[in-house]
């Protein structure tokens, strides 16, 4: 894709990963819009960085979702990329949860991190068809092809994703919309809660990563130790996923 003069809008931009690209998409000359649940957040993003447009909007619901497109065709019809980064990450055992009276917990992470990206895909895409050049990026992980296996919906849904975008791609591939996927690896942000990933790769050089993914026009983009779980045999899978259990096993016990 081409990497600047764009309209772009990210999908929890406030924070971490998003706001991350935010800063790199405006310092390459784009115009950039984001959203999330959080105005105090989208504030302080917003005071870091000025000519940051900011849109509160709880991907959770469906009206707001489509609320959102609307707003945003209506008052940038220029907007050629969506970014779909917005997610969360639970940690639990399944044996200490109570799934009856706490499904509406679990379920906001299937919604946030499949349901929200689908359905902006969906709206979007046929708006983009029209556009000269566009591009729909997800944010998978690379848990999407080795599961965290203490954090299974977001492992889980992250996957679905990923095959969600292979679909996408393929349809979309006689468009002048590009499908372009990004699967980090730990990242030092706060997802999952502050100080859960304070060991992942440093913020600043995964963004330069990506970047340098996009300019050399990858279709999926992994960086550090997801670059090689993007591509990994069944049995390579199968050895990771457990010895990643083994590792990390005591966090939820």
């Amino acid at each position: 894709m081409k990497l600047s003069g764009n309209t772009i809008l990210i999908t929890g931009g406030s924070t971490g990963i998003g706001l991350a690209f935010a800063e790199r998409f405006i310092k390459a000359g784009n115009t950039v819009i984001v959203c999330g649940r959080r105005e105090d957040a989208l504030e302080n993003a917003k005071e870091k960085f000025p000519s940051l447009i900011t849109h509160v909007c709880d991907l959770n619901m469906e009206s707001e979702r489509v609320a959102l497109f609307d707003w945003v065709t209506a008052n940038y019809p220029e907007v050629n990329v969506l970014v779909n980064n917005a997610g969360i990450q639970q940690r639990f055992n399944v044996l200490t949860v109570d799934a009856k009276n706490d499904w509406s917990y679990f379920n906001k992470e299937i919604t946030t991190n499949m349901e929200a990206p689908f359905h902006l895909s969906m709206l979007f895409a046929p708006f983009f068809t029209a556009k000269e050049a566009a591009a729909i990026i997800n944010v998978t992980s690379g848990l999407a092809f080795t599961p965290f296996v203490i954090a299974p919906i977001y492992s889980a849904t992250k996957a679905a994703l990923h095959s969600f975008t292979m679909s996408l791609r393929h349809q979309l591939s006689d468009t002048s919309v590009e499908v372009i996927e990004v699967a980090p690896p730990a990242v030092n942000t706060d997802l999952g809660g502050a100080g859960l990933h304070v060991q992942g790769e440093p913020l600043d050089a995964f963004t330069d990563g990506i970047f340098k993914g996009l300019e050399e026009g990858k279709q999926e983009i992994g960086y550090g130790t997801s670059v090689n779980r993007l591509r990994m045999s069944r049995d390579e899978i199968d050895e990771y996923t457990e010895k990643m259990y083994t590792a990390t096993k005591n966090m939820i016990e």
